[in-house]
């Protein structure tokens, strides 16, 4: 009741005004009390990680920009060189600033079991066009606990066409071949895919890599083969390769299979791809554990993994879409007409002689076999 004589007489009513008109007054000013920050929430950005590069270009056309324009809410894009320390800091300091997370599905599997990332229901993703469930049209092993797939990408070598005249690399063997194929190399810090290619150049069978690699031996012997190189440029960042390239520093580099189309593609740099021993991998959708906008965010995925923003990602970078319904209406570059089928890493004639990284063993041993790497790397680089 003394709420209500509070507002009996507010500013401009007159004071003889009776206390149902002033009620009435108040009542209709309710819903504008309420309205403003209604409608800021809608216009708050949702804050994705991604990678950058010709990659982050690819997704601003077929998925941010697109998203935009369906939902009102804008995309705004951070980038980092994978990795869960940064995600760590944020979820234990309670202060998550993305929404949405572009991660590996090895990555994605030690985030989850750490708790960093929040559960993702497959029950979100929309149909296929002719109205097929979502969970027969992705690719099999596409859903995890707290990661669903969009795409595939492979780890690949590149070189320079000029570098070796007469010959070219065929094999990934020839990575390590330094008197038919002299000069600088650039490899990805990192264990993965390093360790499985010096193991391939002993002719070790696909399907024994990892079962070798959970042994000290395999591991000796992996290090041992890659410390046989005269000079490795290690690079970080996925632009990084191409450039190494493109300035004539290195002859050979690891890199993504994308980025090595977009400087061939469009920037004409003499380089070509060996596909034998890709190494192919999920790229996932996560959402961290304290999301500002978790449900702007499944929605975002919901969006992002349609059968019609996953084929038009893989016209513009060669990626393979994690649908099948996707995979059939992939046809040519945008831009160059460059027909993408024949540039995705699950073309069959790409596809021959890939591996499928075993990400279950890499979310298992991440740890370990980092720590591994790291105290061989140090020791390489002291000497």
């Amino acid at each position: 009741m003394a709420r209500v004589e509070r507002y009996r007489r507010p500013a401009g009513v007159p004071g003889s005004t009776p206390t149902w008109l002033a009620l009435l007054w108040l009542v209709s000013l309710w819903p504008a009390l309420f309205a403003v920050p209604a409608k800021a929430a809608d216009d708050e950005a949702l804050t994705v990680l991604s990678w950058g590069g010709a990659y982050e270009r690819a997704q601003r056309a077929a998925l941010f920009e697109p998203y935009t324009a369906s939902t009102g809410r804008r995309v705004e894009v951070v980038q980092y060189d994978g990795g869960l320390a940064g995600l760590r800091r944020a979820v234990e300091a309670g202060e998550v600033p993305w929404d949405v997370i572009d991660m590996t599905r090895s990555e994605a599997m030690a985030a989850c079991e750490e708790g960093l990332l929040r559960p993702l229901s497959p029950a979100l993703l929309a149909p296929a066009p002719d109205g097929t469930p979502a969970e027969q049209d992705f690719l099999p092993g596409s859903f995890g606990r707290c990661a669903i797939t969009h795409t595939i990408f492979a780890t690949v070598v590149a070189y320079r066409r000029d570098a070796f005249p007469g010959k070219r690399p065929t094999t990934i063997a020839d990575l390590f071949d330094q008197q038919q194929f002299p000069g600088p190399r650039a490899l990805q810090r990192t264990p993965a895919v390093n360790l499985e290619w010096a193991l391939l150049s002993y002719r070790v069978p696909r399907e024994e890599l990892y079962g070798l690699l959970s042994t000290r031996r395999g591991l000796n012997l992996a290090l041992g083969r890659l410390g046989e190189l005269d000079e490795i440029h290690w690079w970080e960042a996925g632009d990084t390769p191409p450039r190494l390239l493109a300035e004539g520093r290195v002859v050979m580099a690891s890199g993504y299979n994308g980025r090595f189309f977009d400087a061939m593609v469009n920037r004409r740099v003499p380089i070509e791809i060996l596909w034998d021993g890709q190494v192919q991998e999920h790229e996932t959708w996560a959402i961290p554990r304290g999301s500002p906008h978790p449900e702007a965010a499944r929605d975002f995925i919901r969006f992002a993994t349609t059968t019609e923003r996953l084929a038009e990602l893989a016209r513009r970078i060669p990626y393979g879409p994690a649908r099948h319904s996707a995979a059939v209406q992939v046809t040519t570059h945008p831009d160059s007409g460059v027909d993408m089928r024949l540039h995705i890493p699950t073309h069959p004639l790409n596809a021959e002689r890939a591996l499928a990284k075993d990400e279950a063993w890499y979310a298992r041993t991440l740890g370990r076999i980092n720590d591994y790497f790291g105290d061989w790397l140090a020791t390489r680089e002291g000497e």
